[in-house]
């Protein structure tokens, strides 16, 4: 980390905005990326909820009852509170502030949960497309605390690697995922790793300049290439940001589903629809 000496100034050296969205809102939720629009453009990331909720004393908000998923990978990342989740897979329980929650949907998966009992919950959802090879794979979940996370500096690895820092999760293709808290003032570079061309960031909290500012609640795409990225603090600011080598494959989009084929969407289309089947005789489906 290095302490805000001077304004970053525009030049040839500086990674541009090429789009900035704020999303949209259904309650306490915010999708800022879907594979439509700017999942295809940053794909591998093919999803991106914003999390931001204030508990309200006898207000109750209903979370997100089991919904199938296949051909992707989710992960939950929690910067205040708590959640609660769930899956087919006889996982249940409660997610914490700090703890990641990693969902390899592969050929079939059903998942949700709540929004807990915490006064403030903020934090970030990420769908991630699955390669070729591991689309149709076996399901599974994992739930990773403090503990085993690492971190270089302002950053907690929560897929890939920076510095000495590495992910406890093998992640599915070339994925850097991070976690950054920056105090006023301080700055962090970002120096492509080979071959990661696609790079953005979402705001959770504070005001970021690159030199141009990212507002809390913004998700900013920058111009593909292998530039540096610096990021200035221009208040305490909580952010995640993402880069890859860019998913190769045309989006085959269904209801729940992002695969690489239409063969392959089929399949996995077809497995969630009996795993619902199952769900819905044993009386864990809403409606």
């Amino acid at each position: 980390m290095n302490t805000l000496t001077a304004p970053l100034q525009e030049s040839a050296t500086v990674r541009s905005i090429v789009h900035r969205t704020r999303g949209h809102a259904h309650g306490p939720v915010t999708r800022l990326m879907s594979p439509p629009d700017l999942g295809e453009v940053l794909k591998p990331f093919v999803f991106l909820d914003g999390i931001d909720l204030t508990m309200q004393p006898n207000k109750k908000i209903d979370g997100f009852g089991l919904h199938p998923h296949s051909g992707i990978a989710t992960l939950t990342w929690l910067f205040e509170g708590a959640a609660n989740y769930e899956d087919n897979m006889g996982r249940r329980g409660r997610l914490n502030h700090g703890w990641i929650e990693w969902m390899h949907a592969g050929h079939g998966a059903w998942h949700g949960g709540g929004f807990g009992d915490s006064g403030r919950l903020r934090g970030f959802q990420l769908w991630v497309a699955l390669p070729a090879a591991s689309e149709l794979g076996a399901p599974y979940s994992s739930y990773i605390g403090p503990d085993d996370l690492s971190t270089d500096g302002p950053v907690t690895v929560l897929l890939g690697q920076h510095g000495s820092a590495r992910s406890p999760i093998e992640a599915p293709a070339p994925i850097n995922y991070f976690s950054i808290s920056l105090e006023a003032g301080e700055s962090w570079t970002y120096q492509p790793a080979p071959g990661h061309t696609v790079a953005w960031a979402a705001v959770s909290s504070g005001r970021l300049l690159v030199p141009q500012a990212i507002e809390a609640g913004e998700l900013v795409t920058f111009e593909e290439g292998s530039k540096p990225i610096q990021f200035i603090a221009a208040e305490d600011t909580d952010f995640v940001f993402g880069s890859a080598a860019k998913h190769p494959h045309d989006l085959k989009l269904g209801y729940y589903s992002v695969h690489t084929t239409d063969e392959a969407l089929e399949q996995g289309e077809a497995r969630i629809r009996e795993l619902g089947l199952t769900l819905r005789a044993e009386g864990r489906l809403r409606g």
